[in-house]
């Protein structure tokens, strides 16, 4: 978590951003800013709220980070956490279980599991858009198929 600090990397606008992952180098460098007493419930709620965003706007953007158990990164948490199988409770509760467990902030454990899973290949992110740099394309730039 101290990695982003290090940088001495300042923090960006919203626009700046390009996806989630963007947003959570954000929350990473300033999680008292973005994170009510840094409870990764609160993060999944606000996560779930970016997904509901795009969704509404009619954004297409891939992710990892599914809130509840249905995701690949909650798949992959699981699987990581040693569980038999996918919490219904989300990946939320069992890295606040596991870092409470381990002795270590939550958010902490979040972004060490994030950056190994986006390591790995298991992410979606892994493949890079088009054009570096460029934000997600939305519904109405992507070709439509016939129904």
């Amino acid at each position: 978590m101290a990695g982003a600090r290090k940088a001495g990397r300042a923090p960006r606008q919203l626009g700046e951003l390009t996806d989630v992952y963007d947003f959570l180098e954000e929350v990473r460098l300033r999680p008292g800013m973005w994170v009510r007493g840094h409870s990764l419930l609160h993060l999944e709620s606000m996560l779930f709220g970016y997904q509901a965003a795009l969704s509404v706007h009619g954004i297409d953007e891939n992710s990892d980070l599914s809130t509840g158990s249905l995701g690949p990164f909650a798949r992959w948490v699981g699987e990581k956490l040693g569980m038999a199988y996918p919490s219904a409770l989300g990946w939320a509760v069992e890295i606040e279980r596991a870092s409470e467990q381990a002795g270590q902030p939550a958010l902490e454990m979040f972004f060490d599991l994030l950056d190994e899973f986006r390591a790995s290949d298991h992410g979606d992110q892994q493949q890079a858009p088009a054009q570096a740099g460029q934000p997600p394309a939305t519904k109405a730039q992507q070709p439509h198929a016939p129904d």
